[in-house]
């Protein structure tokens, strides 16, 4: 038998979560789902003179936060434990629980709910690589002189538009990303390559980016600027292979895609320099 928080449930469990227990419960409805490694970065980062001087202490804060959520009902873990409730926890994989969906979209004053559904291996691992890149991303604008002002997830990402020959298309990036600086900015939509699709499909999504770039719908919005379309790949070599398809492909228009690993690509989103304009 299961039970129903009602809103005065909600209610009372809203006045007991901090700022930054809100900041998690966000981040797992943005990203799905996420490692304990990865909120512990988002949101107990370790850094001179801040609260936690070491990896292991904002671990240790990170896995008390979300017990204390888990008891609330408010995230849940993904399977069992890898390595049980402490060798191997940094690997726990969390997702937002019903109730904790339920509260924010009771804060945010919005109806319904979203059914959740036990993720495929492949479902998962993709899902956490697109959340590792864009963590390291985040981790990048904190360290440089710039800042992340969009980053979409799916559906959020997701464009409709239809084809030269009137058909409706919906493009699915992984990731929207708008980075600045003080005087520029990037726009990027991202796909998180995991070699496990053959060329062929990698070719086919880029042709259908093609198709949405001809529109020029988003041209029409941003003064003539296109995203740059960027393939993150697990190796080197698998970034070549996609580029390689990519330049031999007479449909397509090279200079649109940038491809390489998530080491190469983050300054390919986030082009910007750790020296501020005045020094």
């Amino acid at each position: 038998m299961t039970t129903k928080r009602s809103p005065y449930k909600i209610d009372a469990l809203l006045f007991q979560l901090t700022e930054r227990d809100l900041r998690v419960l966000e981040d797992l409805e943005r990203f799905r789902l996420l490692d304990t490694r990865l909120i512990q970065r988002l949101q107990f980062p370790v850094f001179d003179g801040g609260p936690h001087q070491t990896g292991g202490s904002a671990t240790r804060t990170a896995l008390r936060i979300l017990a204390r959520l888990e008891g609330h009902g408010l995230v849940a873990h993904v399977g069992r434990r890898v390595g049980g409730t402490r060798h191997g926890s940094t690997q726990t994989v969390w997702h937002l629980a019903s109730t904790g969906e339920r509260l924010l979209r009771a804060r945010r004053g919005e109806p319904g709910r979203r059914r959740y559904v036990d993720p495929s291996p492949l479902f998962q691992a993709h899902t956490l690589d697109i959340a590792r890149f864009a963590v390291a991303l985040i981790e990048r604008a904190r360290e440089q002189h710039c800042e992340v002002l969009e980053l979409l997830t799916e559906p959020a990402t997701w464009q409709q538009f239809h084809a030269a020959h009137g058909g409706a298309l919906t493009l699915k990036p992984d990731l929207f990303v708008v980075t600045a600086d003080s005087e520029h900015e990037t726009h990027s939509f991202v796909e998180i390559d995991r070699d496990t699709e053959h060329l062929p499909a990698i070719l086919r999504k880029c042709r259908l980016y093609q198709q949405h770039y001809h529109t020029g719908a988003i041209q029409a919005e941003q003064d003539g600027l296109y995203p740059s379309i960027v393939w993150v790949t697990p190796t080197e070599e698998r970034a070549e292979r996609i580029r390689r398809a990519i330049t031999n492909d007479p449909s397509l228009t090279p200079e649109l895609f940038r491809t390489g690993t998530q080491e190469t690509t983050i300054p390919i989103v986030a082009p910007y320099s750790s020296q501020s304009p005045t020094e």
